[in-house]
């Protein structure tokens, strides 16, 4: 190979490339501090220069989905994970590859000399090569936060369905905000666990905190009752405010069958007389 390609030049200039590249990222990323640490940035940016180098020697191409590539690639992605969790954005993340530009294209320029055909040449490919290393990470970086958004997303919807035990036998779920497909799947899903985790005689469903219930709502409503009672608990609903029982006679919605109280207070003391329990001792 010529002393003037990107290879022998990532093998010959290794120091002189981590020296001024970890310049540049410390001033492109200087909100990364406290995110990342000097000597793991530095580390990163050993790890890929050497990777990068292996790729460069066994294939003279820029195809970064080649067999070549694959260490590479996957280290990147790991970057790019690591970047999404840390709190990096997408752009801060693109600048671990788009940094190494200018100590690269500089280090190429000294080995090229007055050739400058080849330097034009091995310009282009790094170009090439860096700017699809680049969109990799990007790609993977994207993929990995709505990983955590979608992960935060159903940590919340758990979070904002707990379900309490009142009593023994006797369990409560307070439900607030909105109800929508996703959310009443945790619901259920909550609720039934632990009717078979405390084996539980009665649910109480409190929607107090429910500011409408349309047709929509309703339904949830009732597949949750009767999914509790396929299970052998028995349902209260309570928080049915006088405008919510108005709207529900509206709809047409058909709750026969299934026991309603205004508050949570009253549908704790049917339930202590269903189950015969007491608050006396």
């Amino acid at each position: 190979m010529a002393d003037g390609t990107i290879s022998s030049v990532l093998k010959k200039s290794s120091k002189e490339l981590q020296a001024s590249w970890a310049k540049d990222l410390a001033a492109a990323l200087p909100s990364a501090k406290g995110r990342i640490s000097a000597n793991e940035l530095e580390q990163q940016a050993a790890e890929f220069l050497a990777l990068l180098a292996a790729a460069t020697e066994r294939t003279t191409g820029g195809d970064i989905t080649a067999t070549e590539y694959k260490p590479l690639r996957e280290f990147l992605e790991g970057v790019s994970r690591s970047r999404a969790h840390q709190g990096f954005t997408s752009d801060e993340t693109a600048t671990f590859i788009f940094s190494f530009k200018r100590p690269l294209f500089e280090q190429l320029r000294l080995a090229a000399g007055k050739d400058m055909d080849v330097l034009a040449e091995q310009t282009w490919q790094a170009t090439v090569l860096l700017d699809a290393l680049g969109l990799h990470t990007i790609r993977t970086f994207q993929k990995a936060r709505e990983e955590v958004i979608n992960r935060q997303q159903r940590e919340m919807l758990e979070l904002s369905t707990p379900v309490v035990k009142l009593w023994d036998g006797i369990l409560a779920l307070p439900m607030i905000g909105t109800l929508d497909s996703a959310r009443t799947q945790v619901v259920m899903e909550n609720l039934l666990q632990k009717v078979v985790d405390t084996g539980a005689q009665i649910a109480i469903l409190d929607i107090t905190g429910v500011p409408t219930v349309d047709t929509l709502v309703a339904q949830h409503l009732l597949k949750t009752v009767t999914a509790l009672r396929l299970m052998g608990a028995e349902c209260i609903i309570s928080g049915v405010r006088p405008q919510i029982a108005q709207t529900i006679v509206h709809l047409g919605v058909d709750l026969q069958g299934v026991t309603t109280k205004a508050n949570l207070a009253d549908a704790l003391a049917l339930a202590l007389k269903r189950t015969g329990s007491s608050l006396k001792h």
